[in-house]
């Protein structure tokens, strides 16, 4: 009936009338075959009577307009199943997160027992069919348009893009509700990310959303496949060490910035994981592991020594940088491991002040490094008295930074003196503050004292600045005990006030405040 009405119908009213009848075939068709399978298959079927629907568009005798209404119906069913399974599928990809709980618990029988809730719909096999058949159609629509001679842009581009995306989504949950053996199920996994990493190097023969669609799900059935790898320890070292073999590869030959630098990040993430793997494997624990992954941070930065391409460079950076953090972590429950740790970090630190694009931030980024591990030395062996080796070492390194100033003028005076006054400033105030004798925070008062005014005469920026911090606090630990006695005499309503009053005085003088802030600044920027 909805065709005949609208056989002639005008654009609009064509339209209409194909989608009233399409969704009516289906509907008939698949209301009376559904009654024959089970339940979890209803959707299975509707989606094949929806399919069925696509070779209108080869009839030429169904006017166009009618024929769009047709497939805009098959279009239509094809969504509404896709969302149906998207709640199963979902659970069946993100199952073997599971896995964390007991990291090498045993190599299971199959890839169903990794999964969390697994056998929660009645006929999980009905899932991954509903993906694989959606992407054959939206391929088919793909291949269609190109014969046509469309350009791989637009809605073709998105058909292609949904067909891969469908497929990478389909394989690994095919293989966990089917319940393959589990090293066949890790090794469809893995040769499906070669294919997927393949297809986003390919060129010009793949169109650049399908690239971009295959390189991220490429990552996803990477990153599954590596948690279901963490189920027994040989699959971990293998899945792991492949990955990385892939992703260094895919980095190798890809031309494209982003992807290069996605692969080469993960590269070393895989790094990290085989790393770590075997320190656990060698039973070093935490602490021992943290020196064992430094060793992937280590071959990065030589790596980005060798290679000084940017494009390149700067991935390896941040995935060595995040090595380093994690070696951090791994080491924070012991102090003397962590301070060996955070000076094996600053030599990665100096190694890559090498560089000259890379000098200023490295080089401040090691000094740092290498000032906090000497004073977490210091607390791991007990000293309550740091000054007595840190004293020594911010005299020779002033001296260094005062002949660098004269051979060099230019010079910052954080780069000549910061070094040298931070290493000792650093550990007194956390000792100061755990201190109940008064020497301490007078000779620190002194010295701080002593080193803002030489930083205001000569106009040198760290003097100035670390020695007012530091005079600062020792003040406001002497006065802090003073100043809770008032506190506590004062009625509780006078710290409301007497903030209200503050705030009074600030914004009747605003403006003031702020001409007062830019001159400081820029008194500050013209210093050394």
């Amino acid at each position: 009936m909805a065709l005949t009405a609208v056989w002639r119908a005008p654009r609009e009213m064509a339209v209409t009338g194909g989608v009233v009848a399409g969704l009516a075939a289906v509907a008939g068709v698949g209301g009376v075959l559904r009654t024959e399978v089970p339940w979890s298959w209803a959707v299975v079927v509707y989606l094949v009577c929806g399919a069925a629907l696509a070779p209108v568009a080869r009839i030429a005798v169904v006017p166009r307009a009618v024929r769009g209404g047709v497939l805009g119906a098959a279009a239509g069913v094809t969504g509404v199943a896709v969302l149906a399974v998207l709640p199963s599928a979902a659970a069946g990809l993100l199952g073997p997160a599971a896995v964390l709980t007991g990291v090498w618990g045993g190599a299971p029988g199959g890839a169903r027992e990794v999964v969390a809730g697994a056998g929660a719909w009645p006929d999980a096999l009905s899932v991954p069919v509903v993906l694989l058949v959606a992407a054959v159609l939206l391929g088919a629509v793909y291949a269609s348009l190109v014969q046509e001679g469309r350009e791989p842009t637009g809605w073709t581009a998105a058909a292609g893009a949904g067909a891969v995306g469908l497929v990478s989504a389909a394989v690994p949950v095919l293989l966990v509700t089917a319940d393959v053996a589990y090293a066949a199920a890790l090794a469809v996994d893995l040769l499906l990310v070669a294919g997927l990493l393949g297809a986003a190097v390919a060129g010009r023969r793949v169109p650049e959303a399908a690239k971009v669609t295959a390189l991220w799900c490429a990552v996803a059935v990477a990153a599954q496949a590596g948690l279901l790898a963490l189920a027994a320890e040989p699959a971990t070292y293998a899945v792991f060490g492949l990955l990385l073999v892939l992703f260094a590869a895919t980095a190798a030959r890809s031309g494209e910035v982003v992807a290069r630098s996605l692969t080469l990040v993960l590269s070393v993430v895989c790094a990290l994981v085989v790393a770590s793997a075997a320190g656990a494997s060698l039973e070093l624990g935490a602490p021992r592991t943290a020196v064992l992954v430094l060793a992937v941070p280590a071959v990065v930065v030589v790596l980005g020594l060798w290679v000084r391409t940017p494009a390149v460079v700067v991935p390896l950076e941040a995935g060595a940088g995040f090595g380093a953090l994690v070696a951090l972590g791994l080491a924070v429950t012991d102090v003397a491991y962590l301070s060996l740790v955070l000076a094996l970090c600053g030599v990665l630190a100096a190694a890559t002040a090498v560089r000259p694009e890379r000098r200023p931030g490295a080089g401040y980024l090691a000094a740092g490094l290498f000032a906090l591990a000497t004073w977490v030395r210091l607390v791991s062996a007990g000293v309550t008295h740091p000054e007595a080796y840190t004293l020594p070492v911010s005299v020779i390194a002033c001296a260094v930074g005062l002949l660098r100033r004269r051979t060099d003028p230019e010079a910052s005076s954080w780069a000549a003196y910061g070094p040298g006054l931070g290493v000792t400033l650093g550990p007194s105030l956390p000792a100061l503050w755990s201190d109940p004798h008064w020497q301490r925070p007078l000779l620190l008062g002194a010295a701080a004292l002593a080193v803002t005014v030489t930083g205001a005469v000569l106009r040198l920026q760290a003097p100035l600045l670390l020695g007012g911090g530091t005079l600062a606090l020792v003040a406001l630990h002497e006065l802090a005990p003073h100043v809770a006695q008032v506190f506590d005499a004062l009625p509780r309503w006078s710290v409301p006030a007497l903030a209200g009053l503050l705030l009074l005085a600030l914004g009747a003088t605003y403006e003031q405040r702020l001409r007062d802030a830019r001159r400081l600044r820029e008194h500050l920027g013209r210093m050394r």
